[in-house]
């Protein structure tokens, strides 16, 4: 197959090349972002079993009222928004497991750079977030905190 056939087929085909063109940056992107991560993921189960060997902590980085409808059980409810201002409460995590999850595991992403950031050794970014948790069967605490 020669270039000029190539772009041709692309030519004519314009959408479908640019949805392989996107598809393509973005699986880039994904293994460029895997490869500098400088922070560990863990599963669902993963995660229970490093709350159940080490001191580990699992701090839930939804908001107030995702966190409501139901959250892991002694969870630390830190929203995303708040976790700057919150690190000083951090600190005798600093070098201890700290598991992060989110809804989707989208924002955990964002909280697991903070930390690492910030000096903690051992974070953990759980993959699919709540979503994973609830379709892995673990138990979820609906009680609201007071």
């Amino acid at each position: 197959m020669n270039i000029e056939r190539i772009l041709e087929f692309a030519g004519n085909h314009w959408m479908l090349a640019g949805g392989l063109l996107i598809v393509t940056l973005l699986l880039v992107q994904d293994i460029f972002d895997s490869l500098t991560r400088r922070y560990r993921t863990t599963t669902p189960n993963g995660a229970v079993a490093l709350l159940n060997s080490d001191d580990a902590i699992i701090i839930d980085v939804r908001e107030t009222a995702e966190f409501a409808k139901g959250h892991i059980e002694n969870a630390l409810h830190i929203p995303l928004s708040s976790l700057d201002g919150k690190l000083f409460e951090l600190e005798p995590h600093k070098q201890t497991p700290v598991i992060i999850t989110c809804q989707q595991g989208t924002r955990s992403a964002s909280a697991c750079k903070k930390l690492h950031k910030a000096g903690f050794t051992q974070v953990y970014d759980m993959k699919g977030g709540m979503l994973a948790w609830e379709d892995a069967k673990l138990p979820i605490n609906r009680k609201r905190k007071k």
